[in-house]
């Protein structure tokens, strides 16, 4: 915390909270290291609906990256394609470990303009910068 100690949970909306956890890039099967973050996460959103919170939590996938084509490409495979696939599986994979679905799950290719719109903004802000395509 910014104060160095623990402290008490005070919800910005009284009896409400939002989770937003970073999803998985979905171009392979999950791994164990997809299980013991997701678990994870699991325990947090059940603590806290068990005390009584309304939790919006929210999953994102990265449905389309680098990693994505190149597989895609290696497979002689449609990108989104591989990637809804792998969106299936991981689904399998978290519901036999017991892991309960967020609130939301968006994929990244249903919202690049917001990704393009934000990144614009935090590079007016002074907060990024552009080099040779990247974003820093």
């Amino acid at each position: 915390t910014m104060t160095g100690q623990k402290e008490p949970l005070r919800p910005l909306r009284p009896g409400r909270v939002s989770m937003y956890v970073c999803g998985v890039t979905v171009y392979d099967y999950s791994h164990i290291g997809h299980a013991r973050v997701y678990v994870s996460f699991d325990v947090l959103y059940r603590y806290l609906r068990r005390l009584g919170l309304d939790v919006t939590y929210c999953r994102n996938f990265t449905d389309i990256d680098d990693k994505i084509i190149a597989r895609a490409h290696e497979l002689g495979e449609p990108a989104l394609e591989l990637s809804q696939r792998f969106i299936e599986e991981f689904h399998v994979d978290m519901d036999a470990l017991g892991v309960l679905r967020p609130s939301l799950e968006p994929k990244a290719t249903d919202h690049v303009g917001d990704i393009i719109a934000q990144i614009e903004a935090i590079i007016g802000n002074g907060h990024a910068y552009a080099v040779d395509g990247d974003v820093y």
